[in-house]
């Protein structure tokens, strides 16, 4: 089969994400045959003007619609695309020169339904940005869930890095509407259909995250929430591993707890887990400052989580809540 790329990006108030998204696009390598389509979730700073100014140089697609969240405006882009395997992006990505190349020798090799790539930091991002990214790709954190390790049946893409192809779309009917979380969820349903999903490590892309302190706690809260009701959903794809991060929250507390009474060791492993992340960290970044924020991101990401999956637990398996209405700021409505 003849592999026709359509690059899928939902946009919601980001020209200037847009443009320096399109200008990676203009510097990849090799064959420029693929679609663009951007979809414009209803934002009231469109990203149009811009896409307009690349329309000579690329194959750009447009499309304004009314606000309905991520999940539901990239299944709009599939169902409007040309090409037979969509590649979907977040607005806040850069691609590197060789991704198109590596996404497709990656295919060729070995091919799959779904694939997903890791993100990365730029040297240009900022402090914060390379904090947050360390904090939410480091195995010491996260044990390669986002793409660090090489698993080809059960590696769960993520959408903002993520391939698609139009069968394995039309079967199974896209994204859902919860979000965060719709994509972990896809890719369970594909599995479920019998679709093989695999990471292609080399096919990484620069993950801007435009985002602050209070921000980044939100968004990882609402993954901790999020996960308790995919398990619901899906019970076959439950994990004593997502408990880690509430796990890791309650044993520092008990730690701290029994330093009153002279129990320290526990506050000393605590301790040295953070000397390793501090010391992991500035290999991997080469700055004392992006080090310290790392040991910042790290405690937010596993308080905002680990609080975020035992709310929503408590909830959804104690309590039987309906998670769209005990929870509906993590639903869309499909329009």
């Amino acid at each position: 089969m003849q592999l026709q790329f359509s690059f899928i990006i939902p946009v919601y108030n980001r020209p200037d994400e847009v443009q320096e998204l399109l200008e990676s696009f203009e510097a990849l390598q090799g064959d420029k045959s693929f679609e663009i389509v951007l979809i414009e979730d209803g934002s009231s700073v469109p990203s149009e003007a811009i896409a307009n100014r690349y329309k000579d140089k690329l194959n750009i697609s447009y499309y304004f619609k009314e606000n309905s969240g991520p999940g539901d405006s990239r299944n709009y882009g599939m169902q409007h695309a040309k090409g037979n395997y969509f590649i979907i992006l977040d607005s806040d990505c850069i691609l590197p020169e060789n991704y198109l190349v590596e996404v497709k020798k990656s295919l060729n090799e070995h091919y799959v339904d779904c694939f997903g790539g890791p993100d990365a930091a730029h040297q240009s991002f900022t402090n914060l940005q390379k904090a947050i990214n360390f904090s939410m790709t480091s195995f010491i954190t996260t044990g390669g869930i986002r793409g660090h390790k090489k698993s080809v049946d059960t590696f769960q893409p993520r959408s903002f890095n993520m391939g698609l192809s139009k069968k394995a779309f039309i079967d199974s009917k896209g994204f859902g509407n919860i979000h965060p979380g719709e994509d972990p969820d896809l890719s369970i349903r594909l599995w479920n259909l019998g679709y093989k999903t695999k990471l292609i490590p080399e096919a990484f892309v620069y993950h801007k995250r435009r985002i602050s302190w209070s921000k980044f706690y939100k968004q990882v809260n609402k993954f901790g929430l999020v996960r308790p009701i995919l398990n619901a959903w899906h019970p076959s794809t439950k994990k004593i591993t997502y408990w880690f991060p509430t796990l890791f929250c309650l044993g520092f507390i008990l730690s701290l707890f029994l330093t009153f009474f002279n129990v320290r060791w526990g506050i000393m492993v605590y301790a040295s887990y953070f000397v390793i992340a501090f010391v992991l960290a500035l290999v991997n970044t080469g700055s004392l400052v992006v080090s310290v924020q790392a040991l910042v991101a790290i405690a937010i990401q596993f308080f905002g989580y680990g609080y975020g999956f035992l709310r929503s637990t408590f909830a959804v398996s104690v309590l039987n809540k309906e998670p769209e209405t005990y929870f509906p700021g993590l639903f869309f409505k499909s329009k």
